[in-house]
């Protein structure tokens, strides 16, 4: 950690230009101005918190809210926050695609000097890969290889992958046009798809089989993947597994393509309406795709990719409009807060018990509560203590580098 303003993998955008103190004499020849640094998007940082808010406990208040409310209609409405067991897309399955999403799309307004040439690209490649490291080491230490139990770590995982990602969409945005990447993603789509149809499982020698027991994607995480494959993800693959990775990095891509889009010279109107429009066409597409090639998030299916990354280039669409186009910023900060903090939260939530915390100045109120009631009110104090603590990083301008 560090006590200054720096900028989490995934949010490039809290950069600042150095302030010497001092007005240089005008030189006698003029010089050309460097380009303006991308004009930093409050939606963005927004949208991530908004995400995040989920993960430290909105989805507990939300659970807690509708068995509160108890009605099948609310019933309904928290089967939103728990995941599909294997088929299928709920919105608590958009939650990691979405950050992924954002991560790729922060990356323009992190590298565009050095893919323009403004900045030497051995010093974006060298911080390209340091931040990988960095995120990798916290990444094996968050799965406890400071245990060292090699034999039942477990290799993988979201912070993981998010590195992985990172780093293959970083390299290709700084070494590939906008054509290019676009391209990419489509052939990784495509690709896998063709792997999964085409090649079976040796173990059943059936092509195209998605099925959570005999999958090639487990298959290979079973075989290949050094360590332990944990029971609670999903038994025979891990969820962020090494096939399913693959896909994965086109999900990053379609945020990179989103904040190009965004760096674009179109009008504002012009850029929300085209988020919007191109995440209701994935949408359409990745539902249609998933009557030959299912929705499966443990598979990180195309289909599924392109589902999530529609709904993820809506929000995004939706953000942006209200907060960086219409101006209205008030409500935003709550999540900004959030976002800034993203990874930090992350990790520090499974170091700190927040619910002891909680439990500690609650408890007592909370026994004098109906069931029910005190589960609300204990998913909002542990959502309030870890707000707070990220609202004193915020104000002390300290944030998570890798």
């Amino acid at each position: 950690m560090s006590s200054t303003a720096t900028e989490p993998i995934g949010d490039d955008l809290n950069e600042d230009p150095e302030a010497t103190g001092f007005e240089a004499e005008a030189p006698a020849v003029a010089t050309p101005e460097p380009p303006p640094k991308p004009e930093r998007l409050v939606s963005i940082d927004a949208l991530r918190g908004f995400d995040m808010f989920w993960i430290i406990g909105g989805d507990a208040l939300a659970r807690a809210l509708c068995k509160w409310w108890d009605t099948p209609q609310a019933a309904t409405i928290g089967e939103q926050f728990e995941h599909v067991e294997w088929e299928g897309f709920r919105f608590y399955d958009l939650i990691f695609p979405l950050f992924l999403f954002v991560v790729g799309t922060v990356v323009p307004f992190s590298l565009k000097k050095y893919q323009t040439g403004d900045s030497p690209r051995g010093h974006a490649l060298w911080r390209t890969l340091r931040r990988t490291a960095l995120m990798l080491v916290i990444a094996f230490i968050y799965n406890g290889a400071l245990k060292w139990d090699w034999a039942n770590l477990r290799y993988v995982g979201v912070l993981q992958r998010i590195a992985v990602c990172y780093c293959v969409a970083s390299l290709l945005y700084l070494f590939t046009s906008v054509r290019t990447q676009a391209i990419t993603a489509v052939a990784i789509l495509l690709g896998y798809w063709a792997l999964l149809a085409l090649v079976p499982a040796p173990e059943t020698h059936m092509r195209g089989d998605y099925s959570k027991a005999t999958n090639l994607v487990g298959w290979v995480d079973r075989h290949v993947l050094p360590g332990r494959i944990m029971p609670s993800y999903y038994g025979t693959g891990d969820n962020e597994g090494l096939l399913s990775t693959i896909p994965a990095v086109a999900t990053a891509l379609l945020g990179v393509l989103a904040g190009e889009w965004l760096l674009s010279a179109r009008k504002p109107g012009m850029k929300a309406l085209g988020l919007l429009g191109a995440g209701v066409l994935c949408v359409a597409a990745g539902y249609g795709w998933g009557h030959v090639f299912p929705v499966i998030k443990n598979l990180w299916t195309s289909s599924f990719v392109l589902v999530a990354g529609g709904f993820s280039l809506v929000l995004l669409g939706l953000f942006y409009l209200v907060i960086d186009v219409w101006k209205l910023r008030g409500w935003s900060f709550f999540f900004v807060v959030i976002g800034m903090n993203a990874i930090t939260i992350y990790v520090v939530q499974s170091i700190v018990k927040f619910p002891d915390i909680r439990t500690y100045f609650l408890g007592g109120t909370m026994a004098l509560m109906s069931a029910p009631v005190a589960a609300i009110v204990g998913a909002i104090g542990v959502l309030v203590l870890k707000w707070l603590f990220l609202y004193h990083l915020y104000r002390t301008k300290t944030f998570l580098r890798v």
